[in-house]
């Protein structure tokens, strides 16, 4: 309702402007408001949490008493952890809830609102990009406490942050690739079984130094191992520029692989 003054007679006259003027709310607010539903939704699941914050955290906490007895310091420890949360949250948490969200019909009643489809993944990239940094900043906090005491050097900054968002661009991708083009049961346990197959076998938390020469070229070329060996570097302040050519191509080809096989309808 809006109010309308008019004068007549000289006299000044307030009424009520009752006609029905509906529209959309600016296209910042709406991406805005989408991400914080996102945030919220994987706040409440129980299962999102284990994988952002419950594993991670468990993983700094065993390898500050037990680390050294895999060969696992703190200096490669704590930086392997935030590689292995970045990859957690924007591939595995990313492709369940896509999911079941195009299982249920969500993503194609969204995609029919104001917000549209762009809003929709624009939302979608704000609010997993919002938690990826409070993992990252909650896995710091509990790192230093435990006497991680980390060496980046500004090229070592620069080099691991543009790592950082090229490899949440990617594991985005792949998981919009996984979840928008299979059933969401098969979602469910191939994105968890990629998990544990990458924390074991794809250099997030295990230096790339660590496996048999042989497979060394395969796991270096994983987008996993690129960001685990660029985080890792930045710990003791060497900045590693490998990681960003493999991080851009994983991107560019998992942007054309979703975008070739991503439905909004189940």
């Amino acid at each position: 309702l809006t109010l309308v003054t008019a004068q007549q007679g000289g006299i000044d006259m307030t009424t009520l402007d009752l006609r029905p003027a509906p529209q959309a709310a600016p296209a910042a607010a709406r991406v805005r408001n989408h991400a914080l539903t996102e945030v919220r939704l994987v706040i409440r699941n129980g299962e999102q949490l284990l994988l952002a914050l419950v594993i991670p955290i468990g993983i700094v906490v065993a390898g500050r008493f037990l680390g050294s007895r895999v060969g696992l310091t703190m200096d490669v420890l704590a930086p392997s952890v935030l590689a292995l949360a970045i990859w957690s949250t924007c591939f595995t948490s990313q492709a369940i809830m896509t999911g079941f969200e195009r299982r249920y019909g969500v993503l194609e009643r969204l995609s029919a609102t104001p917000l549209g489809r762009s809003g929709l993944l624009a939302g979608k990239a704000m609010a997993y990009s919002v938690i990826s940094l409070a993992q990252v900043i909650l896995l710091v906090i509990v790192s230093l406490t435990l006497g991680w005491r980390p060496h980046g050097s500004a090229l070592a900054w620069l080099s691991s942050l543009v790592s950082v968002i090229l490899a949440m661009l990617a594991f985005g991708l792949a998981a919009l690739a996984m979840a928008g083009s299979l059933k969401a049961e098969v979602t469910l346990g191939l994105a968890n079984l990629v998990y544990i197959v990458g924390l074991v076998a794809g250099a997030v938390v295990w230096p790339l130094a660590d496996y048999p020469k042989a497979t060394r070229p395969v796991v270096a070329a994983l987008p996993t191992a690129a960001l685990g060996e660029s985080l890792r570097a930045w710990g003791v302040g060497q900045p590693l520029w490998w990681p960003l050519v493999s991080l851009a191509v994983w991107a560019f080809l998992l942007g054309l692989l979703a975008r070739k096989v991503f439905t909004w309808i189940s």
